[in-house]
């Protein structure tokens, strides 16, 4: 059947937002487990934190190279394929004696855990028009729950097992979830008529062209950083005095980041509405504000959880308002945008993780903070200056037209 012809069902969304989190869940498995691995291999917290940002710079080495080509190839058979080698990366690192083994399963898992990012601009095509924000909206529902529930479900399974078990279980549910896509997703091939290096080379004529995507890449880069500051040292202190909670304890916090998932469906329902300027500056605004609660965790712990439920909703709110901005704005490159966009956003979430456990080996959960709260300053500092220039209005009105 040709997705040009298809418009997406209840149950086909709601699978390709289940298989949007599942993938990009492969990139998070550790993060709660950061000091049993570090434990087990002879890490620092510092050592250890680069399992996380090996799987964030993979991740986007694959947005690079790899999501520009559903706009080259057939997408249901790209997708299952990459959802399986996903899956074999997590075998390797399940298996792993050691922890070059355990980078190489997280590099490859992560290389090709960028189908998430193919799924939701398959998404926007062949939803309606009316309905696309809300579509892509509950399409990165499924990408953050997948992202923040995966602590919880690591936590859960370590605890049942040990740190292995996590990736056992995952590659098996991978999978399974492979299967279901082949038979469930609509055949689907828009080619954009250029050859793979034309391709690739297409996604900076876009960066260079556009400067409305130009910004919505350093607002995506700045938000997802901010997130991994929060979530790759929050184990750290958790499992530190004086709380000295378990892995199974520590998941659990995903459950409260999870909440932001909400977000997604607002924002995209108010892109709908053409309201991306009121999600943005709430946004910003908000991310800044989380590190006043995030910065009192040792002594609070409801202030921390305050401060996580606050940095989710804002990150997802400015994250789907960004998509829903460069989608309208490319509606035949979609595959592209993504592409450029996401690396951006990854890029930021390495650069996140690599400063979070930076500054916690050397200052502490303040030194965490103090990052996370520049960071937020740097984001919202971006978005005024570009509106004092006077870009985003005119963007804004192409993007909605």
């Amino acid at each position: 059947m040709d997705g040009s012809a298809h418009r997406l069902s209840g149950a086909q969304v709601a699978l390709m937002s289940f298989s949007t989190g599942l993938v990009v869940a492969s990139n998070y498995y550790a993060q709660p487990l950061l000091h049993t691995l570090a434990g087990e291999f002879g890490l620092t917290a510092a050592g250890a934190g680069i399992i996380i940002t090996v799987a964030q710079l993979s991740y986007a080495v694959g947005l690079l190279l790899l999501v520009p080509l559903g706009d080259m190839l057939e997408r249901r058979s790209m997708i299952v394929g990459m959802t399986i080698l996903c899956a074999v990366g997590l075998l390797i690192t399940a298996s792993a004696p050691n922890l070059a083994l355990v980078l190489l399963g997280t590099a490859i898992a992560a290389l090709f855990a960028v189908v998430s990012q193919v799924l939701v601009p398959l998404g926007a095509t062949l939803a309606a028009p009316e309905q696309r924000g809300k579509v892509v909206g509950t399409l990165m529902s499924g990408l953050l729950l997948g992202i923040l529930l995966a602590r919880t479900v690591a936590g859960g399974l370590s605890s049942l097992g040990d740190w292995r078990t996590v990736y056992w279980v995952a590659a098996a549910v991978m999978i399974v979830t492979a299967i279901a896509l082949a038979r469930v997703l609509p055949h689907h091939h828009e080619h954009a008529g250029l050859p793979y290096h034309k391709l690739l080379a297409s996604v900076f004529t876009l960066f260079a062209n556009e400067s409305v995507l130009r910004l919505r890449a350093v607002l995506g880069a700045f938000s997802f950083a901010i997130f991994s500051v929060l979530w790759t040292s929050m184990a750290f202190l958790l499992a530190s005095d004086p709380y000295h909670f378990s892995d199974g304890t520590i998941g659990l916090f995903g459950l409260v980041g999870a909440a932001g998932a909400l977000a997604a469906n607002l924002a995209g329902r108010l892109a709908d509405k053409g309201k991306t300027d009121t999600t943005t500056w709430l946004g910003l605004i908000l991310l800044l504000l989380s590190w006043v609660p995030i910065a009192l965790a040792r002594e609070s712990i409801i202030a921390l959880l305050i401060g996580i439920l606050v940095l989710d909703l804002a990150v997802q709110g400015v994250h789907v308002t960004n998509q829903n901005v460069i989608y309208k704005l490319f509606p035949h490159a979609r595959n592209r945008v993504t592409a450029g966009y996401m690396t951006s956003y990854f890029i930021g979430g390495s650069t996140g993780s690599l400063l979070s456990a930076t500054a916690y080996a050397h200052w502490g959960w303040n030194g965490v903070s103090a990052v996370g709260a520049l960071l937020s300053l740097g984001g919202l500092l971006t978005w005024v200056v570009w509106r004092q220039v006077g870009h985003e209005p005119a963007g804004l009105v192409q993007a909605q037209r």
